[in-house]
């Protein structure tokens, strides 16, 4: 990803950031986010934020190091980095916190769903 060097103007910097939250927060439907997404970012950096969401999941998990090394092809210290990221950030936490939600939902729609199958 390349990054311009040209300051940009605070306010200009402040309703372009504003836009972008209000347009991925009015993103409810999975299949619309993936087509957002995939459009807005190279298919690089759509990996790169997801291995990076990845990461703190299985950190979360209690995935070691070499484990999530291993898996997602990431090194050291970049896991280390987002280690550190999940200690003192709302953002992490708060994804980490719907992404668990979602798994025991979904674990619990299994679990329902065979008992009406019987």
């Amino acid at each position: 990803m390349r990054v311009s060097n040209q300051k940009l103007d605070s306010e200009v910097k402040k309703e372009i950031l504003g836009l972008l939250y209000q347009v991925v927060g009015d993103l409810k439907d999975p299949k619309e986010t993936e087509i957002f997404l995939q459009d807005i970012f190279s298919p690089q950096e759509l990996v790169t934020f997801a291995k990076r969401l990845a990461a703190a999941y299985y950190l979360q998990q209690g995935y070691n190091y070499e484990q999530i090394k291993e898996s997602l092809k990431l090194s050291s210290a970049t896991i280390a980095t987002i280690d550190k990221q999940i200690k003192g950030s709302k953002g992490f936490k708060l994804a980490l916190n719907k992404i668990t939600a979602e798994k025991w939902a979904s674990g619990w729609e299994k679990k329902i769903k065979s008992l009406f199958k019987s």
